[in-house]
């Protein structure tokens, strides 16, 4: 009769040599005993990195293409006008400076569609926010950062045309008074106008982590919030109903600038009839520029206070 075996036990392993487990490699690493620039240093390179990747520069050459090309299509028509202007010897410029980012919105919604989730989206993609909040920085550094570098990256695009068209006028000998004072009107339009795009442009970028997401997010309600707004508008325009037509303009980024511009800064609007709103209403409607640009800040904050963990 065969006898069972027992199971073949497995070797027993050779102890531990003293200390193998608790043995610290020394592999060259040195200490930083250099200057600690702190917070302010890291948020001014955050800023300047991001001002830079907003179009493109330190990226690769496929990053270059969309900025620099949206930049190009924005000055072109002003150089054209400028041309036109200076050729036929003009005695106004064919566009007012308030008007300029309100014909060129389209461009300005891409820009920002395109540029704001380039600015967030990585980071939350790949999860690097934290590793940023364990150096000296804080939420309110990265988000002002941030906020900052694409407001400024669209003050450059929405300004510069206004840079063309001014030198122009004074090529074309229009007069210096008169021409400078609207392209200070312009350049204070066109500052509000980034500062509110860029907020609302960030906010729905810092939503999701997919740059695609995002990107047709910021172009749907940028664009679709105009088209509403503005047909709605042409409609209680045609039954008569002209009191409501400047209220309604509370209800698109656009025509939100166009109606403080409007009212405070001598600007012809775009509304149907040209029907703007008054110095009162034009308190309103800077009002609410200003809550929109706060709470837009605000949210970015509670938004990066909680991925920052």
């Amino acid at each position: 009769m065969a006898v069972e075996q027992p199971p073949a036990q497995a070797p027993a392993q050779a102890p531990a040599r003293a200390g193998e487990q608790t043995r610290i490699h020394n592999i060259g690493y040195r200490n930083y005993d250099g200057p600690r620039l702190g917070r302010a240093y890291a948020r001014r390179s955050l800023y300047s990195q991001s001002l830079r990747g907003s179009y493109g520069l330190g990226r690769s050459a496929k990053s270059k293409v969309l900025p620099m090309l949206l930049f190009v299509v924005m000055c072109v028509p002003a150089l054209i006008m400028v041309a036109v202007a200076v050729a036929t010897k003009a005695k106004d410029l064919p566009v007012d400076y308030t008007r300029y980012a309100i014909i060129m919105q389209a461009v300005i919604a891409l820009y920002v569609a395109s540029q704001g989730p380039q600015s967030v989206s990585r980071d939350l993609r790949f999860k690097t926010v934290p590793l940023y909040f364990s150096r000296p920085i804080e939420t309110a550094d990265y988000v002002g950062a941030k906020y900052s570098a694409l407001a400024s990256s669209l003050f450059i695009l929405t300004a510069a045309p206004l840079l063309v068209l001014y030198v122009g006028a004074l090529l074309a000998k229009l007069d210096f008074s008169e021409q400078t004072e609207d392209f200070g009107q312009g350049l204070v339009s066109v500052a509000l106008l980034s500062l509110l795009l860029a907020g609302i442009g960030l906010v729905i970028s810092a939503v999701t982590p997919r740059r695609g997401f995002g990107i047709a997010a910021v172009i749907a309600v940028l664009t679709i919030s105009y088209g509403a707004v503005s047909t709605v508008q042409a409609i209680a325009h045609e039954q008569g109903s002209t009191s409501a037509v400047p209220w309604l303009g509370l209800f698109s980024p656009i025509t939100l600038i166009d109606g403080v511009q409007t009212a405070f800064l001598g600007a012809s609007s775009a509304y149907p009839g040209e029907v703007g709103p008054s110095s009162g209403q034009g308190v309103v409607f800077l009002l609410v520029v200003l809550g929109l640009v706060a709470g837009c800040y605000g949210l970015l904050m509670r938004r990066y206070r909680k991925v920052g963990l």
